[in-house]
């Protein structure tokens, strides 16, 4: 794109960002963003997307393995709250009324 005399273009110290301003209309006209660093190439994109259907995979079975001892552990919490009912002697509640 051709470039008026009331550009002129500035480059952004926080993100290296490209910015050109029209003077005349006062707002920027156009904007190029920084090339990133961190962009994957494309020649990886097979080993990435392994990488994350293993890391996927690995999540999964870690939740089916929790989900099979779940119904244990909660066995276990209402054996011990039952056995505590248990040992506990019954006693009649006091009402609010009673008290007066």
């Amino acid at each position: 794109m051709a470039k008026l005399t009331s550009e002129f273009e500035i480059e952004c110290p926080c993100c290296s960002a490209r910015l050109v301003v029209d003077a005349n209309l006062q707002r920027m006209s156009r904007f190029s963003e920084p090339p990133s660093a961190d962009r994957p190439e494309l020649d990886d994109a097979q080993r990435i997307v392994a990488e994350q259907a293993a890391r996927r995979e690995a999540m999964f079975q870690k939740s089916v393995a929790e989900e099979k001892t779940r119904g244990d552990a909660l066995s276990r919490r209402f054996e011990e709250a039952l056995r505590q009912a248990r040992e506990e002697p019954i006693t009649k509640p006091t009402r609010d009324f009673d008290l007066d």
